[in-house]
């Protein structure tokens, strides 16, 4: 009767008597000693300098140009045309003219880039249709209300793609020219393999044709509403190039975190002379179809040319902030090291 009333009172309840239950297990509790903390201060004080310094020579080792050319020079008068909406059609092309005073060797990135532009905002970024962009057929007609207001076009068609994603891509286009001798040579740039894997190739499908060309499988659809083509014709030169697996479409739909932002237009092709080893010092030409309007939200637009290292771009931050943290750490521990030998060396002070 007794042992009974002891398994359903308090000492039921109690873990058992283990090593584990009973937290007897060995463990290992470091002694935090000057002799201790303040070289491991140091040490990581070096590392993160040695990271900084190496990050920092090879941000250095890159080129990089940039571009304005929002309302510059030639395409001012681009840019007063695209003030007004009434002229969205009308077909604007404006020149650049620029110098490279040192050669791009190796590898030459063309990017686009653009300045506060918000592709973060959440109703923009879910202003899409993904099962759409992915290539099912009864989305295609039948896009999702997440689209809204680019659902359907006033015609009551689909529009295809959907969204204001979609809608709002950039649609500039530029012709690189190295003048040579006296004559312009057209810079060749690579306009596909621009795009992540998994997104050419899982996250973006065109619909299954079943025999169809593209543009049957796409009737009964409407272009987005600041589309000058609909999708099926965004590369005439190349018909596998279309509708949802177009490269730029893909680039543009992957949404940038920040306002200001570049995305990649093209890449040098270094097959033929002087092309080979990168972009040749010289003069250049940039004639630009200019489309992309970018009064509405007081934005600026921009050419980047760049090299890349396995690091990636020009980026600052992180060798920056390496230095920056290996100088806080190491004025902590020069400031510790300081007190432990006034007060704190012998133990007596500390005492006190």
């Amino acid at each position: 009767m007794g042992k009974e009333k002891a398994k359903s009172g308090p000492l039921a309840r109690r873990p058992d008597n283990s090593a584990f239950k009973q937290q007897r297990l060995p463990a290992w509790s470091p002694m935090l000693t000057a002799n201790t903390v303040l070289p491991f201060f140091y040490i990581l004080a070096s590392i993160c300098m040695l990271l900084g310094v190496w990050l920092l020579l090879t941000v250095q080792s890159t080129q990089e140009m940039k571009l304005d050319y929002t309302d510059t020079g030639d395409c001012g008068r681009c840019f007063e045309t695209r003030r007004n909406v009434s002229n969205a059609a009308q077909e604007c092309i404006c020149t650049l003219e620029f110098s490279i005073e040192k050669a791009f060797k190796g590898d030459v990135f063309f990017y686009y880039g653009l300045k506060n532009f918000h592709q973060n905002l959440r109703r923009y970024m879910g202003s899409r249709d993904d099962g759409q962009m992915v290539g099912r057929k009864n989305r295609l007609k039948n896009p999702s209300s997440y689209c809204e207001p680019f659902v359907k076009d006033e015609h009551g068609l689909p529009i295809a793609p959907c969204g204001a994603v979609a809608n709002s891509i950039f649609n500039d286009s530029f012709t690189l020219m190295y003048q040579r001798s006296g004559r312009a040579v057209p810079v060749p740039l690579l306009r596909k393999g621009l795009t992540w894997y998994t997104d050419k190739n899982i996250k973006y499908r065109n619909p299954k044709t079943d025999n169809l060309t593209l543009a049957q499988v796409f009737e009964g659809t409407a272009r987005p509403p600041y589309w000058q083509k609909p999708a099926y014709e965004l590369d005439p030169s190349d018909p596998i190039n279309n509708g949802f697996v177009n490269d730029d479409l893909i680039v543009w739909m992957r949404e940038a975190a920040f306002p200001n932002f570049k995305k990649l237009y093209g890449i040098l092709h270094r097959v033929e002379e002087p092309f080979t080893n990168g972009l040749p010092a010289g003069n250049y030409t940039v004639e630009i179809n200019y489309n992309f309007p970018v009064q509405y939200f007081r934005g600026r637009k921009e050419v980047v040319l760049t090299t890349l290292t396995w690091f990636g771009g020009q980026n600052h931050f992180l060798p920056v902030a390496y230095l920056v943290t290996s100088s806080l750490i190491l004025v902590t521990a020069v400031v510790l090291t300081v007190v432990w030998w006034k007060f704190g060396k012998d133990g007596k002070n500390m005492e006190e």
